[in-house]
């Protein structure tokens, strides 16, 4: 991602061959031909499934989002400095947030039979389990849903478990993948597609927003335990918050200024003053 902003790359495109077709009789009139035009990843249904001690049939029946999370955490601890035997049995947790899975609806409308490792394999919940149960960690382990917001309030929730002595470090992060085309006809349907599959939203330009596929994580300790420790600190995070804006003009519509309560709530559990912020997104 810090690649594609230094760089200057655009990274929307149009749907992979053989991803999922846009359904034709959706938009008869071609007049809002940017609705297949997302950000994807490339690759995403490759996976070593051994090295993960995963069989063939299990790996198959998985949804992506799991493979890309094992695989993602391997590589966290690697640049954390950490050999991941080193963290087992111990009270790492892990929070991911995400929002929907498309895996089952194609399995479903493949025709595949549903065998006993489809029920792990289609479980949001198993996206922060899976990595729990093959690291050996016994901290928290949850999936955090909360639409848009899903690997931000993640955060917040593992940094409520750092200072609560739940877990003594965690992994933290988020995914999305697009493996159906449902959700993009149900919003393509609401209006909230840009034509040009890039985010407008809140512009004079405004159109729509545009959807991607991406993945991230971090790991998160207490900044003396890490400086302890002599890992690597890339950032440090000084305070959280989160709420709801409650009743708004829609139910997806932001409440401004519950979110301006948000960020001032953010503030004083940081402990900064607003004048000396230098940059809000």
């Amino acid at each position: 991602f810090w690649t594609l902003l230094k760089t200057g790359v655009d990274a929307i495109g149009e749907l992979p061959p053989g991803r999922w077709e846009w359904p034709a009789g959706i938009d008869p009139e071609q007049t809002h031909r940017g609705s297949g035009r997302c950000g994807f990843l490339d690759a995403g249904d490759r996976f070593d499934a051994p090295f993960f001690r995963i069989s063939p049939a299990e790996a198959e029946a998985m949804d992506p989002q799991q493979r890309l999370l094992l695989e993602l955490s391997w590589e966290t601890l690697e640049s954390a400095g950490y050999a991941p035997a080193r963290l087992a049995n111990t009270p790492t947790g892990v929070f991911v947030g995400a929002s929907g899975s498309d895996y089952s609806r194609l399995w479903d409308q493949a025709g595949l039979p549903i065998d006993a490792p489809c029920g792990t394999g289609a479980s949001m919940a198993v996206l922060a389990n899976r990595i729990s149960y093959f690291f050996d960690f016994h901290g928290p382990s949850l999936l955090i849903d909360t639409a848009c917001s899903s690997s931000l309030v993640a955060v917040h929730q593992a940094i409520e478990a750092l200072r609560a002595g739940q877990a003594a470090q965690a992994l933290v992060g988020g995914i999305h993948l697009m493996c159906h085309p449902a959700n993009a006809i149900a919003y393509y349907k609401s209006g909230m597609l840009a034509q040009d599959g890039r985010c407008k939203a809140f512009d004079a330009r405004a159109d729509g927003y545009g959807r991607g596929e991406g993945a991230g994580m971090l790991l998160l300790k207490p900044l003396p335990a890490a400086q302890a420790d002599g890992d690597p600190i890339h950032a440090v995070l000084r305070g959280s918050a989160c709420n709801h804006g409650g009743q708004a003009g829609g139910l997806t519509v932001p409440n401004p200024r519950q979110q301006s309560a948000l960020l001032r709530t953010a503030w004083r559990d940081a402990g900064i003053a607003a004048e000396t912020l230098g940059y809000i997104e």
